[in-house]
């Protein structure tokens, strides 16, 4: 059953606050059945602590989650109007406790991805938070079935984001792909399916493209380059990438060249006359070159006079380096 709605028997969230949502509804998988009592909830969670002490923080979690008793639905009401209408902080605290369940439930669906049970159980409790100041108790719904939403939609968001050290999704249609593709894959098999790019698309609503560039970031692996080496070493994988400056040895080369065209330049330039080293200074060395129609009427002649000049100076220039430097031809290129 998907997340509860506002109607006469169920609760939802008003348009204006999904952009609050971490994801849109259609991403988040199937809640629990809406009518299915906490106890049902409780089946579901992480691990049942069977040892006499707990080890773990999350079996130390978990017995001190039972600690608080389930709530009837009049003791649900009348908490909540406690809270809404008198503003009773103590009363929306112990409908949280009441609900951590859910989270502990809710988590435990994703303990397959590897992350912390801790850290999703946490996340789930933020979203039971958020959805204590969303909930209207006067649908016929009880809160643990419309918190299981927000709950899931806050595990969802987290995991998402963590999932890899470079972001997977950023589009809506890349964050329901990132939940689904996998497990679409898997029911088409099941199904005697060939699950390829096309059939995948349709199945999900989205482009083939957008399935392909999914499939291949899923399947890709990441390291940090803030890794160690070995145990043996301090160095990282940082250390084995090349540097991305210019080597010394070009360095030099370029420099050299430099001071080798910036002698050559000052002897052409002492075989120019007066005008054609004011037009090479000043129109074509120049980082803010005089147009040609300033330097015309400096010289008294036509802008086009002007740009003739300018280009028998550029081919004497070139013409002089060519003979002067050797290999100038293979320099430039």
């Amino acid at each position: 059953m998907t997340k509860p709605k506002q109607d006469s028997a169920q609760h939802s969230v008003e348009a204006g606050d999904r952009e609050d949502l971490p994801l849109e509804p259609e991403t988040a998988e199937a809640l629990p059945d809406q009518s299915a009592s906490p106890e049902v909830l409780d089946q579901g969670g992480a691990e049942s602590a069977t040892a006499v002490v707990p080890v773990t923080t999350l079996q130390r979690y978990l017995a001190e989650v039972r600690r608080y008793p389930f709530l009837s639905k009049e003791e649900e009401l009348r908490l909540f109007y406690e809270y809404q209408v008198q503003g009773s902080r103590e009363a929306a605290v112990k409908l949280i406790l009441a609900n951590l369940r859910v989270s502990v439930a809710i988590a435990a669906e994703y303990h397959h991805t590897g992350a912390d049970q801790m850290d999703l159980i946490q996340e789930g409790n933020v979203g039971l938070m958020r959805a204590i100041k969303k909930f209207d108790p006067t649908k016929n719904v009880r809160f643990h079935a419309y918190a299981a939403w927000w709950a899931r939609a806050y595990i969802l968001r987290y995991l998402l984001n963590t999932f890899r050290l470079v972001k997977v999704g950023t589009t809506q249609d890349q964050r329901k792909l990132f939940y689904n593709l996998r497990k679409e894959k898997a029911k088409l098999e099941r199904e005697g399916f060939s699950p390829d790019t096309k059939l995948l698309a349709d199945r999900l609503h989205v482009r083939e493209r957008d399935v392909i560039e999914m499939d291949q970031r899923l399947g890709g692996w990441e390291l940090s380059l803030d890794q160690p080496l070995n145990q043996d070493t301090d160095g990282t994988l940082l250390d084995l990438l090349p540097a991305q400056d210019t080597p010394v040895d070009e360095q030099l080369a370029d420099s050299e060249l430099r001071l080798l065209f910036q002698k050559k330049l000052a002897e052409f330039i002492k075989t120019l006359g007066e005008r054609e080293e004011d037009i090479l200074r000043n129109r074509i060395l120049s980082d803010s070159p005089l147009t040609l129609d300033d330097l015309g009427h400096k010289y008294g002649i036509t802008k086009e006079r002007t740009r003739q000049l300018e280009a028998k100076i550029i081919k004497r220039l070139r013409e002089y380096l060519k003979a002067e430097v050797k290999d100038f031809d293979r320099l430039r290129s």
